[in-house]
């Protein structure tokens, strides 16, 4: 969404604008600034520090301060490329409000850890890393690869990365092959972050403010060929639970 923000808060020299409350009427007009700054972030996602100030009609030592306070606090992060997104805090603030993520996602991704005999994952983009939050593995005993909780890969390669990226909007910086990930719903690598092994991902669709994935990880190829449609399929249940 590209659409400029509704605030009155544009004066570009800090006056007072009807969020410094010149009336009488009260209020923080440091607060409104802020949440006026953190909108256009949200509708804007990837934005640059000029590109926020541009939207946001504020002098640009203003947003810099109010981003520096924002990023510390994680309601925005900034990426390696210096873009802006939502950030943790507020993604969590609003998962009080709706179906969270991580309950929905767990027993979903129990159950095709079970139907494929291969650890399944959640895969999310958090400060400019595939960052696994929730893992499920198979009943069954003997060797397989497996992911840790917390576990951080680079977000241009591996499955679960770029089909996390393939969750969200089209950004100018993403990788080439996110685009295709996107327009077919899933994404099969092998290799790419451990020898022998195969990644199967789907992004989780029209996820409000986070980008997600589920992935699975196995050795072998069989199972990586049936995994596709039922990756598929447990990231497109979770989408919909989630948004209720």
């Amino acid at each position: 969404m590209t659409t400029e923000p509704t605030s009155t808060l544009h004066n570009a020299d800090g006056g007072r604008g009807d969020g410094g409350r010149g009336d009488g009427g009260g209020g923080s007009q440091t607060l409104e600034r802020g949440l006026l700054v953190l909108q256009v972030v949200a509708d804007a996602p990837g934005a640059t520090a000029a590109e926020v100030t541009a939207r946001a009609g504020l002098h640009r030592s203003i947003v810099h301060r109010l981003l520096v306070s924002l990023e510390r606090t994680g309601y925005v992060e900034r990426d390696a490329a210096g873009r802006y997104r939502v950030g943790r805090t507020l993604t969590t603030l609003a998962d009080r409000s709706r179906p969270r993520l991580h309950p929905v996602a767990e027993p979903i991704l129990r159950a095709l850890a079970v139907d494929l005999d291969a650890t399944a994952s959640l895969v999310e983009v958090v400060a400019g890393a595939a960052v696994t939050t929730v893992v499920a593995e198979p009943p069954t005993d003997g060797p397989r690869f497996s992911y840790r909780l917390g576990n951080r890969d680079p977000l241009d390669r591996g499955a679960g990365g770029l089909a996390a990226l393939a969750s969200g909007p089209a950004a100018p910086d993403e990788p080439a092959r996110v685009a295709e990930i996107r327009a077919s719903g899933v994404v099969t690598t092998h290799a790419e972050l451990n020898p022998g092994a195969y990644g199967i991902a789907a992004p989780v669709p029209d996820l409000r403010d986070v980008r997600a994935a589920v992935a699975v990880i196995t050795s072998r190829p069989e199972v990586a060929e049936r995994a596709e449609s039922l990756v598929r399929e447990a990231a497109r249940r979770i989408a919909e639970v989630v948004r209720g």
